[in-house]
């Protein structure tokens, strides 16, 4: 659905038009990205080759790591090309593009980190009955329900952007096609629909967070009962989920009037390209787990490729 649209490209304005300044951009956050892919692509793979991670648990974390690549190539590498241009422009369609797959995993990525409480909370609570709980077809679904839920609030974002009208001013004050810098160009009165668009993306983050935080006091609660090495070790893996839950939900908390300022561009630098980067570094440095299955699977690759 799009009514009179006469708009065919949107010009970027990035996060500095200084040339000096768009040489450190392009530089700090090329690393930023590499590290990211590096990172995840180090859990994804040590995931999936290890038997010894085979639990539900790691099952949610290799998709976690997926969505964080995912949701940070969305915006990466078109930022970093970006930054060697003297004009940015992006399509209508390459925007629109970009909207929904940002939505899409960043909702992605909340609903993996509320099963991820969800499975700590099964595991500490009923450790007797956790496998029979959170068998592979139950950890299967959960994850199908997420992907599925993702799609509907990115299609519903991307409807109500689409169904506004664009005839004229065509430029975003942003490194990336975000909603409320679009709201600005749009001819007609947007309340509504950022009412709306607000509703939709703060009803998800505001009940899923809810939920993390119940999730986690029960956690906290139940781990009384268990033994000081089963505390230890539990908290351990709690205290990671928890970092990283902060560390997402701290921008979203974040609250702005349709306007763009400099700070909301810091703020969607941080959840963009720190987030993904950080949360590989949060599970592999603080879970022993991880790091001696990784080790040892690379350690062996690198052994073997001696060997040849």
């Amino acid at each position: 659905m799009q009514l009179n649209n006469n708009v065919t490209e949107f010009i970027l304005l990035g996060l500095t038009q200084d040339p000096v300044r768009k040489k450190i951009v392009f530089a700090t956050f090329l690393m930023f990205y590499l590290g990211t892919l590096l990172g995840n692509f180090l859990i994804i793979v040590t995931i999936k080759t290890s038997r010894a991670l085979g639990s539900p648990m790691y099952f949610f974390l290799f998709h976690l790591s997926l969505s964080d690549t995912c949701f940070s190539t969305c915006i990466a590498p078109r930022m970093i090309a970006d930054a060697l241009l003297k004009n940015a422009t992006t399509s209508f369609s390459e925007c629109m593009i970009q909207v929904f797959t940002f939505h899409f995993f960043g909702c992605l990525e909340i609903f993996i980190l509320v099963l991820m409480a969800v499975d700590r909370y099964v595991a500490i609570s009923k450790p007797l009955h956790y496998t029979t709980i959170m068998t592979h077809r139950v950890c299967g679904v959960l994850m199908s329900l997420a992907w599925l839920g993702s799609c509907v609030h990115s299609s519903a974002q991307i409807f109500l952007v689409l169904s506004l009208p664009f005839c004229g001013p065509n430029v975003i004050d942003h490194y990336f096609c975000d909603l409320q810098p679009l709201l600005k160009l749009a001819c007609t009165d947007t309340y509504v629909t950022n009412f709306l668009l607000v509703s939709n993306s703060g009803a998800i983050c505001t009940v899923s967070f809810l939920m993390l935080v119940l999730s986690y006091v029960i956690i906290l609660h139940c781990l009384r009962n268990h033994s000081a090495e089963g505390r230890k070790k539990a908290l351990s893996t709690c205290i990671s989920y928890i970092i990283v839950v902060i560390l997402f939900f701290g921008p979203c908390i974040y609250t702005r009037p349709a306007t763009t300022f400099s700070m909301d561009k810091m703020i969607a630098v941080f959840y963009t390209l720190a987030t993904p980067l950080i949360n590989p570094l949060i599970y592999t440095l603080r879970n022993i787990e991880v790091k001696n299955t990784m080790w040892k699977l690379w350690s062996k690759k690198l052994v073997s490729d001696d060997k040849r």
